[in-house]
């Protein structure tokens, strides 16, 4: 820390020291050589010459005399001369001897202006100095008496420069200058930039100059470094990444919600669930009486503690009802084939939207129970309501058998909307000691994403016999119905149809059809038209996957145990 040796001051560097002792201890020792004024620094002496005695910077007004009798202009006795000490132009040194002044202009007597060791300078007016100020006498005295009034110790900053005033009139008239500067010649106000000192006409140029000024400097400073622009490059790569990065986590979210929902396993109920809200969202419209509503809930109950469906959905003779139209109708057709004696099962209020599997695993357990070939392992002859054939399957997922597809479902069907698929089916039946086999036509195999091989393929089923006699034109076989597996739902078959130019069309009950569509087959006189939405052509099905699940008879017990094991990978015969 370095001291100030004059009033004891501390500062830090040595150029802070050397300011300090200019402007606090030199400088405000000036007076003016002109009048009284004194104690002033001597930016404020400068001001107060130039404003104060005009007179005396005109060479045509007034001249003085040397004492070596030279003549000089009032312009030539400066400030920087009257007050040179040691080659500074500061105020005399420290106890240095300076010869109090007197102002005479009437009588043009000497005046003595200041003194310094080893030389004494005086100036003698030789003319009577005219006033050039329209002010009075009496205000004149009272502005120099303010102007040698004694300097207070705190100084006035200048807001439009960097000078400091130590009292309020030198800052008044030095601000006052400054205003009369900044008007142009045809008295209009003008602006100056206090960076560049361009002159604007208003104020809001002046803030837009300026704010340019500011931007610039940003830009200059975020330029001067080298790798400026490289590091706002990474941070803003940085930026999108983590941004892209966000937006896709939140549309895997969706998507995975979205199919937990599609497939049902959001955590929404399942069975019985559903179908109360459907029975509360009747009442609340009013289509349903709060005392039918509970007998319902009460049916419901006893069903489901019962594990058999209730039989609502199911429609009868639907096979029997085909053979005997066309046994008498439909000439067109070369050769009919169709499946043993098959209930139909749609959807009802607690299934809707993703019961399909569940209703096609009934139509082929209603096939079997009519079939001695399936007696031994059918014991119980009633057919399962849906959350019985979701335990079913898990019970099959715990002996063993598709370990792949348990994880799928994490081990838990019961209480979900899940759906279902053509591997469910088949561990169901294996579980079953049901012999069962996929087969996958994972491609279209025609024109137009059609697939011929799946219609020779059901053909083939159905018709095969042991002899090579031509067989009759309509044959019910003593064989199951196929289930059959796309994208989104699934039907079975129950028959095939082979018209006179050879083209093929399959016969497929829809669990989606509804329980008054499918007893229109059950009447003569409508089952022409409700024969269309069983018929369906290969141009139909142009899926890009099918899946067909048929039984093959009853398995031992060690080949359930085989094929156990096997489903451990479960493999599906693919066509081609």
């Amino acid at each position: 820390m370095l001291t100030c040796d004059i009033c004891g001051e501390e500062l830090l560097l040595e150029e802070d020291l050397k300011t300090h002792i200019l402007l606090s201890h030199e400088e405000n020792d000036m007076c003016c050589p002109l009048c009284s004024l004194s104690g002033v620094s001597y930016d404020e002496l400068r001001f107060h010459v130039s404003s104060a005695h005009p007179e005396e910077n005109d060479p045509d007004q007034s001249t003085s005399k040397h004492p070596e009798g030279t003549n000089t202009t009032a312009s030539e006795v400066s400030l920087s001369e009257s007050c040179r000490a040691g080659g500074i132009c500061l105020s005399a040194p420290a106890g240095a001897h300076r010869a109090s002044p007197s102002v005479n202009t009437d009588s043009g007597a000497a005046k003595s202006v200041c003194s310094s060791p080893g030389e004494t300078a005086s100036i003698t007016s030789t003319t009577q100095r005219p006033k050039t100020r329209p002010e009075s006498s009496s205000h004149s005295k009272a502005k120099q008496k303010r102007l040698s009034s004694p300097r207070k110790d705190e100084q006035l900053s200048c807001p439009l420069c960097a000078l400091l005033c130590s009292n309020s009139v030198i800052l008044q008239e030095h601000v006052e200058l400054h205003l009369v500067e900044q008007r142009s010649p045809e008295g209009n106000r003008r602006f100056e930039c206090p960076l560049c000192s361009v002159l604007c006409n208003d104020s809001f140029s002046l803030q837009e100059h300026v704010e340019l000024h500011l931007d610039h400097g940003a830009a200059a400073g975020s330029a001067g470094s080298p790798d400026s622009d490289l590091k706002l490059a990474r941070r803003l790569q940085e930026e999108e990444e983590q941004r892209r990065r966000q937006e896709e986590d939140w549309q895997e979210k969706e998507e995975f919600k979205k199919l937990q929902r599609q497939f049902g396993v959001d955590g929404s109920g399942g069975y019985s669930r559903q179908v109360e809200r459907t029975m509360e969202r009747a009442v609340a419209r009013g289509l349903m009486a709060p005392a039918e509503f509970h007998s319902k809930k009460a049916e419901l109950m006893e069903s489901l503690a019962s594990g058999a469906d209730d039989g609502r959905t199911r429609t009868q003779g639907v096979i029997k009802a085909l053979y005997d139209y066309y046994q008498t109708d439909c000439r067109d057709c070369v050769h009919v084939w169709l499946s043993a004696d098959t209930d139909h099962f749609c959807s009802s209020a607690g299934d809707k939207g993703w019961g399909c599997g569940y209703r096609n695993f009934q139509m082929m357990l209603s096939s079997l129970h009519r079939m001695d070939t399936y007696t031994p392992t059918m014991q119980d002859r009633t057919i399962p309501s849906i959350p019985q054939v979701q335990r079913m399957i898990e019970e099959a997922w715990r002996e063993g058998l598709d370990a792949q597809g348990a994880s799928h479902f994490n081990q838990h069907l019961q209480g979900t909307r899940a759906w279902i698929g053509a591997t469910e089916i088949y561990s169901l039946l294996t579980s079953l000691r049901l012999k069962a086999r996929i087969v996958d036509f994972h491609r279209p195999t025609g024109p137009a994403d059609t697939h011929p091989r799946l219609f020779e393929w059901v053909k083939q089923y159905f018709s095969q016999t042991g002899s090579n006699r031509l067989p009759p034109r309509l044959v019910q076989t003593s064989l199951p119905p196929l289930y059959l597996q796309h994208q989104g739902h699934s039907r079975s078959i129950v028959g095939l149809e082979q018209k006179k130019n050879g083209s093929l069309c399959l016969l497929i009950l829809d669990p989606g059809s509804s329980v008054s569509e499918t007893r229109k087959l059950l009447s003569r006189d409508s089952i022409g038209s409700a024969l269309r939405h069983v018929r369906k052509s290969i141009s139909s099905l142009k899926h890009k996957q099918y899946q067909v699940v048929a039984l093959q008879g009853v398995l031992s017990a060690e080949e359930k145990q085989i094929s156990i094991l096997k489903s451990r990978t479960l493999c599906a015969e693919r066509i081609p």
